[in-house]
């Protein structure tokens, strides 16, 4: 069953009268089909008015839609299914928040790394909501080393609340894994691309997401902040979660404003949790369009635009 967020009521009405409307012309026998035609076009510009003006909160909303695909769906979707997930950080344990593994896209092999989502309670608790540990980082950075090794090229999906914050966590190495990941990622050889298809949070995104192109899909949010614990801050309190929205310029378009991210991948009019299909194949037409743009650019100039890219972030003259 679908869910719909608050500002979606108006949709769920709409839909819910359609599919009524279907009902009493297959009991009637009676032609509805004007009458479903226009309520078609009204649930069109009804959703083009709802979704071309959506607050930055909203976005945050949307980016956690419980309908909204994971990392695991986009991986299987743009393969095909001819995906072989490695497991492990050889040091410490398998991080289940952090998937990865080779996979073919129209026959170019791609190394696909990821954090993964739970899509019920129990895979949730499973998947630790996202979050991954340090052996997560270090599982992530040993699997972009084998790409590496042999020259392919590597995708991530960035979508997590933030890295898990635990005390195991600390003793393990949070911040170093991260950081190293940061320091091995700008020197990679290889084609490097980092899809935010979520949540973008903090260190737990960026632990992941230094590339030759960083995009965002278009209802997605990358901070180092979210805006809960901004609020909570700021203000000792969640309630103003929304002002903090709006103050922490998280959005898509605010971040390839600020030259923070290359490019945004706009969305089926009603959302990726709406037209699941069709933004799988939105985002493996870019993946495979990157890369053979990337593919053309010797490795030493691919590292070096890829440094100067980086250091110019936060820099102003």
């Amino acid at each position: 069953m679908a869910v719909y967020l608050d500002f979606e009521e108006p949709l769920k009405a709409l839909e819910e009268q359609i599919e009524q409307t279907k009902e009493i012309g297959a009991s009637t026998e009676i032609d509805m089909s004007d009458k479903i035609n226009e309520l078609k076009h009204v649930l069109e510009e009804k959703t083009k008015e709802i979704f071309s003006g959506l607050t930055p909160w909203q976005r945050v909303q949307l980016s956690r839609h419980p309908d909204r695909p994971y990392t695991l769906a986009y991986i299987n979707a743009i393969t095909n299914g001819e995906f072989q997930e490695l497991h492990g950080d050889r040091s410490v344990k398998d991080d289940k928040a952090m998937i990865g593994g080779f996979g073919s896209v129209d026959g170019e092999t791609v190394m696909f790394i990821g954090q993964q989502k739970g899509i019920n309670t129990k895979m949730r608790q499973f998947r630790n909501f996202g979050m991954p540990n340090p052996e997560g980082y270090r599982k992530a950075l040993r699997l972009m080393k084998m790409a590496e090794k042999f020259n392919k090229p590597i995708v991530t999906f960035i979508d997590t609340p933030g890295a898990f914050p635990g005390l195991e966590a600390e003793e393990r190495g949070q911040g170093e894994a991260i950081g190293r990941n940061i320091y091995e990622m700008m020197r990679l050889k290889v084609p490097v691309i980092c899809i935010i298809i979520g949540e973008g949070a903090s260190g737990g995104a960026l632990g992941i997401g230094v590339g030759d192109k960083v995009v965002m899909l278009e209802n997605t949010w990358y901070s180092v902040i979210s805006p809960e614990s901004c609020s909570s801050i700021l203000w000792r309190s969640w309630d103003f979660k929304e002002k903090a929205a709006d103050a922490l310029k998280l959005t898509s378009v605010d971040m390839k404003n600020n030259g923070l991210v290359d490019e945004v991948i706009m969305e089926p009019l009603n959302g990726a949790h709406r037209n699941q299909e069709e933004m799988f194949g939105i985002v493996k037409n870019y993946i495979k369009n990157y890369i053979s743009e990337l593919k053309t650019i010797d490795p030493a100039q691919r590292i070096e635009d890829r440094i100067e890219k980086f250091n110019k972030m936060g820099v102003w003259k």
